[in-house]
């Protein structure tokens, strides 16, 4: 197989990775395409905020996100407990 094709098919790997770990899980579990958000800097904020919520609980070692939602929003202290703020 020339290099070329060989990099180009990682690139597209790695693209379609990212599409699956992050875009799709802000798309399904925070239902980001319904968002009222939409003036200023605000869609970018929140992006940057599910992202790091989703990267927050993928260091912890979560799977399921949306079950991971649910579970912290169940009791204030445990998403800061998972910041290692208290």
């Amino acid at each position: 197989m020339d290099c070329s094709l060989r990099w180009l098919i990682c690139l597209i790997r790695g693209h379609w990775s990212t599409k699956n770990k992050i875009h799709w899980v802000r798309d399904v579990t925070y239902d980001e395409d319904r968002s009222q958000i939409r003036a200023g800097t605000g869609p970018e904020a929140m992006a940057a905020l599910w992202n790091a919520a989703i990267g927050a609980l993928r260091t912890a070692g979560v799977t399921n996100i949306a079950a991971a939602n649910r579970h912290h929003a169940r009791d204030s202290s445990r998403p800061l407990a998972l910041l290692g703020i208290t």
